[in-house]
C-alpha cells in the first residue's frame, strides 16, 4: 500500500497513493492510521484524491477510523474524494457521520483555524 504522510499546522494528512482502495490493502492502510493515532494525532485527513474506487471493506474500514477517532476525542475527514468514490460513500450513509470534501484546503479549514477546533462542514460538492 502506497501512502504518504504529511502534515499541515496541527493536522495529519495520509495520502493514498493507490487508485483502488480494497480488501487486499487495508490492513496496511489501516495499520498506518493506527499508529499515527496512537502517536497523538487527533485531527486526521486522509486524502483519497488518487482513489477512483472503493469496495465495502473500504467502507468498513473507513467506519473503524471513525470510530478510532472518536474514541480518542479526534476527529477524520475526507478529502479529494472522486465521484464515483463519493458516490459508494453516499449510499452507505458513512457522509453523515465523515466529512467529505473535494479539495485538501476546505477540508483543513473545516477543521477550523490552524487546522483546529471540531467544526462540522457540509461536504463542499
Amino acid at each position: 500500500m502506497q501512502l504518504e504522510i504529511g502534515e499541515k499546522a496541527d493536522v495529519r494528512i495520509v495520502r493514498v497513493k493507490e487508485a483502488k482502495l480494497t480488501y487486499p490493502n487495508l490492513s496496511a492502510f489501516f495499520a498506518e492510521v493506527r499508529q499515527l493515532v496512537e502517536g497523538g494525532t487527533r485531527k486526521l485527513l486522509i486524502d483519497l484524491s488518487a482513489v477512483t474506487y472503493i469496495d465495502s471493506a473500504s467502507i468498513g474500514c473507513l467506519m473503524d477510523i471513525y470510530r478510532l477517532m472518536q474514541d480518542r476525542g479526534g476527529a477524520v475527514k475526507l478529502a479529494g474524494v472522486q465521484p464515483r468514490v463519493e458516490t459508494m460513500i453516499s449510499m452507505t450513509g458513512v457522509h453523515k457521520l465523515i466529512d467529505l470534501h473535494r479539495e485538501e484546503g476546505t477540508a483543513l479549514e473545516a477543521f477550523g483555524p490552524t487546522g483546529g477546533g471540531k467544526k462540522k462542514g457540509k461536504a463542499d460538492a
